[in-house]
């Protein structure tokens, strides 16, 4: 089955806008997986709005399921994530400022970058996961610059889903099906929500995880963060 892994970053949100440790966001992470939660994926960002980097050791320490940092390679994100070592870290190509990651990387026009951080980050046993829009030709290029997975950006996804979904679902299809053959393991993520999950999971091929934050949390609010998640797992059983 698809692994879900629970994106935090909005909890954190809620408790910095206060100031102090509530919600606390370790008791989250510990009370996501005994929920169902396979992983916890977090994503720190230069001006620590919601994921501080000292979130990062206690994380690490409490977390039992797979811990994913995802993030742009600046110096400080790869010092702090080899300091960490996760289980995998994936790569988005998010400019400083940015509001949320709403595409994948170019990768012919940064692959020597990519390679050398790809390569880094695998030498101290990291797995790599690299942020692609669904385009085979980019999942050919994740390939080539030593990514170990690529995770498809199903924003576009999710905004045409209501009105064609096999549309909405095709390039994803095809780009599902390459990773395949290039023996890369697929990851998906952004703006998946109930409405729309169930049909991504039974679409593409061969979907190891996805991670889901925004639309989890929000629909927590209504019922309740134990239930959602068995609400999510369903849909990608």
């Amino acid at each position: 089955m698809t692994k879900l892994s629970v994106n935090i970053n909005k909890i954190a949100l809620i408790r910095n806008s206060r100031g102090s440790n509530l919600p606390n966001l370790e008791k989250v992470a510990l009370d996501c997986e005994q929920f169902g939660a396979d992983g916890i994926t977090i994503h720190p960002r230069p001006d620590e709005r919601h994921i501080r980097y000292d979130d990062l050791s206690i994380l690490k320490s409490c977390v039992t399921t797979e811990f994913n940092i995802e993030g742009y390679p600046s110096k400080k994100f790869m010092e702090e994530v080899i300091r960490v070592r996760p289980h995998q870290c994936t790569l988005v190509p998010d400019p400083p400022g940015v509001l949320t990651s709403d595409r994948g990387w170019q990768i012919k026009e940064e692959g020597s970058f990519l390679k050398e951080i790809i390569s880094e980050l695998k030498e101290h046993g990291i797995r790599v996961s690299l942020f692609v829009n669904a385009d085979g030709r980019e999942v050919m290029n994740a390939k080539e610059v030593g990514a170990d997975r690529v995770e498809l950006y199903t924003g576009d996804y999710a905004r045409h889903f209501h009105n064609d979904r096999d549309k909405a679902i095709f390039n994803h299809i095809e780009a599902s099906r390459i990773a395949g053959e290039c023996r890369l393991g697929l990851n998906a993520g952004h703006d998946l929500n109930l409405n729309n999950l169930s049909f991504y999971a039974s679409s593409v091929y061969n979907l190891k995880e996805v991670s889901i934050g925004h639309a989890l949390v929000c629909d927590s609010i209504y019922y309740g963060l134990k239930n959602v998640i068995q609400m999510y797992k369903r849909c990608l059983d």
